[in-house]
């Protein structure tokens, strides 16, 4: 069994961009039409949000001309103990499709 995590980077974007106070993203927000009080601005800044509605994501990477990926970063830890991103997982899955084809269907002219 894997447990995944994530991480929340929106601080971390904000910071890159020159914006160190959280009610810095309000006016970019406000542009995009989503209205943040400065207590609604401050907990989705500092904390990592249980749920997020997709126009303030969107509106977040429009801001900070950023992905989602830019914004939440995800963990993964197998049972084994092994940590890997979710961007690994995805290599995995590029392997598998390369290794592994389908069979040839047979076509039978008899059955009916």
């Amino acid at each position: 069994m894997s447990k995944i995590t994530y991480r929340w980077r929106l601080r971390e974007r904000m910071a890159e961009r020159g914006m160190f106070k959280t009610t810095e993203i309000i006016p970019l927000l406000t542009e995009r039409g989503i209205e943040l009080s400065a207590t609604q601005a401050y907990r989705l800044v500092t904390s990592a949000p249980e749920r997020l509605s997709m126009p303030v994501l969107a509106a977040l990477c429009d801001a900070l001309a950023c992905t989602p990926n830019d914004l939440i970063e995800i963990d993964v830890v197998t049972a084994a103990g092994r940590r890997r991103t979710a961007g690994e997982r995805l290599g995995d899955v590029a392997a598998l499709r390369s290794t592994q084809r389908p069979r040839r269907a047979r076509v039978d002219p008899d059955a009916t």
